[in-house]
């Protein structure tokens, strides 16, 4: 970490974000694994109904950035589940940040896991959904984890428009860094808002409550890493250059939210049982 908290603070400061101004940079960026985890959530529950008890999956969670906010924000419980992160890592966190009795870690695959159907009053998911959630089967297995009337709800890198003859050349050439940015392998899986809307409705297992692109969300993003390479902690420098070649014609992020169809949820049980 290259600056102190109190050179890092202004580097973060964001008018659009109030209640992740509170949260320490140092933390922050030392946790970071993307996009601000923090700024996306703030986001995101701009448009979810949060009680204190509730109980929220948070899924794909990184380092328990997102889980430890909705927990302090709102008092929810919440089970942050993550692959890559070990429990035991994210434990350690979480009783740092103090919420010990509102977080509990959960190590596990997307296609496998393991909660009661119907056991969450809602599920979150931010820069985490596009890595499984394209199948058009997820959406079936991934709303019986939440309650009839509860809801759902992702943030995602998107694409501001699709692209008409593939990605352009400043994604995928070398960056400075010698590496680019545009890797076929994960990137095919960052789709406009529209796409993202389409794909969950056709399924009518929820009804879209929410589906927009943050404004200006390129500007933040590019915030964020700028303040990753002032505080050398940014495992991925070539996202700047991209973002500030692109200028928000293609690069953001998109906003779902929806809420599990009960007469749905009645259908999916009969089938299940027959």
């Amino acid at each position: 970490m290259k600056l102190s908290a109190d050179e890092l603070r202004p580097l973060l400061k964001n008018e659009r974000f109030p209640r992740s101004e509170a949260y320490d940079p140092v933390w922050v960026l030392e946790n970071e694994m993307g996009p601000s985890a923090l700024w996306l959530t703030e986001w995101l529950c701009e448009e979810m109904e949060f009680e204190p008890g509730m109980r929220v999956l948070d899924m794909g969670c990184g380092k328990a950035m997102s889980s430890v906010f909705l927990a302090k924000e709102f008092g929810v419980r919440v089970w942050a589940n993550d692959l890559w992160i070990p429990a035991s890592e994210n434990w350690q966190r979480i009783c740092e940040a103090g919420v010990t009795d509102l977080v509990c870690p959960i190590h596990a695959e997307a296609h496998d896991l393991p909660y009661a159907e119907g056991f969450f009053d809602a599920i979150v998911c931010v820069d985490a959904y596009n890595y499984f959630g394209t199948d058009d089967l997820y959406l079936g297995y991934f709303s019986k984890f939440v309650r009839p009337g509860g809801q759902l709800g992702i943030v995602v890198p998107a694409l501001m428009r699709e692209f008409k003859d593939g990605p352009p050349e400043y994604m995928t050439r070398e960056q400075s860094n010698g590496k680019r940015w545009w890797d076929p392998a994960v990137c095919f899986s960052i789709h406009t808002c529209a796409w993202w809307e389409r794909h969950w409705k056709q399924t009518e297992l929820v009804d879209i409550e929410v589906a927009d692109t943050l404004v200006e969300g390129w500007c933040d993003w590019l915030q964020f890493e700028e303040a990753k390479n002032a505080a050398d902690t940014n495992r991925w420098p070539e996202e700047a250059e991209v973002l500030r070649a692109d200028e928000g014609l293609y690069l953001g992020f998109a906003r779902l939210v929806a809420r599990k169809r009960a007469e749905q949820a009645e259908k999916l049980s009969t089938h299940a049982e027959a």
